[in-house]
């Protein structure tokens, strides 16, 4: 992109990336579209360099490695991890690389995977083995491990009763997924039925959830509320939550707006957690979990990367029901 905004987004030959001392080229084959895309192409966020490629979340082929990497060759299938980060700050030393005070997101600080070929750091490739799918392995950098993030933060175990808000989206799908490996009845918010698939116990529409949740619990509320939707589900979102209850929040696809009662809150005792991303050491149990085939991804449809617009615009249709992917080649 030469310009902000969705529509100014053009698909140009570029001269193909060329792989400097611990870095690596990936010949993307597939890759996520998420809303940090869309904050990015909209100038939302910092952007660099411009011209810019965009596209945080993204899997494919190792074509080139520079020297000194070690650790992939050419040929090997592997995963992006989405932080840019500098291993030497506080954040990084203490494991939590995913805040680095000097980093940043792939595909907004750095040229993303919206594209046939990319240039990552070495530190930033894991190899995926061929018994997972592009589908899933394109989906764990940011859908998977923000979800896995979060609901580690939120100290998830077993018998909690999980709330998802927004349960069909690209979060949604695995916080349910992980809470209840994680030993949690969920609770699947949503106009869709098919979260029961990936094993949530219950489903309802937003306006329907209170009274789904008290039925399901015996007349309890939540111990973990997940909202990624925002404004218009945070108010259902704090009445959901029983006494001592965790609202996490990662995520403001309709809007970041907040009331709330100081008054409920304390009275209660309520917490309210923000999460961002995850550490490496999430995103290796992730690749692990996706390894023996325990997690799944609904694909909605699947885009050219000379789709890309129209691919970004449905991320906020009301007629998307699963995941909206772009794919580079094979």
């Amino acid at each position: 992109m030469r310009a902000f905004g969705v529509d100014s987004l053009t698909v140009e030959e570029v001269e193909d990336p060329s792989p400097g001392r611990g870095q690596v080229v990936v010949r993307v084959v597939e890759a996520g579209v998420n809303p940090v895309d869309y904050f990015v192409v909209s100038g939302m966020r910092t952007v660099e360099p411009m011209p810019h490629i965009p596209g945080a979340e993204f899997a494919g082929v190792v074509e080139e490695v520079g020297p000194d990497v070690k650790s992939v060759r050419p040929g090997d299938r592997v995963v992006v991890y989405p932080r840019v980060f500098c291993g030497r700050c506080d954040m990084c030393v203490s494991g939590s690389e995913h805040l680095c005070r000097v980093g940043g997101i792939v595909g907004a600080v750095t040229n993303g995977g919206f594209a046939e070929k990319a240039l990552v750091s070495e530190s930033n490739v894991f190899k995926i083995p061929d018994s997972v799918s592009w589908d899933i392995a394109a989906s764990l950098p940011v859908a998977a491990l923000t979800s896995y993030h979060a609901l580690r933060e939120a100290g998830v175990s077993p018998g909690d009763v999980v709330v998802i808000v927004g349960a069909s989206g690209n979060t949604g799908q695995f916080a349910l997924q992980l809470a209840k490996m994680m030993g949690a009845r969920v609770l699947a918010v949503s106009s869709k039925k098919w979260p029961l698939e990936l094993g949530a116990d219950e489903v309802a529409p937003v306006e329907q959830s209170y009274e789904v949740l008290r039925k399901m619990t015996g007349g309890r509320l939540a111990d973990v509320v997940v909202d990624a939707v925002g404004t218009p589900t945070l108010p259902t979102s704090l009445k959901l939550l029983d006494s001592r209850g965790r609202l996490i929040i990662f995520g403001a696809l309709r809007g970041s707006s907040l009331s709330l009662s100081a008054t409920d809150l304390y009275s209660r005792e309520l917490r309210i957690v923000g999460t961002t991303g995850g550490t490496r050491g999430e995103f290796m149990r992730l690749i692990d979990m996706a390894s023996r085939g325990l997690l799944k991804v609904k694909v909605w449809r699947r885009h050219r990367l000379t789709e890309a617009r129209e691919a970004l615009k449905l991320l906020f249709s009301r007629e998307r029901d699963g995941r909206v992917m772009l794919v580079a080649g094979s």
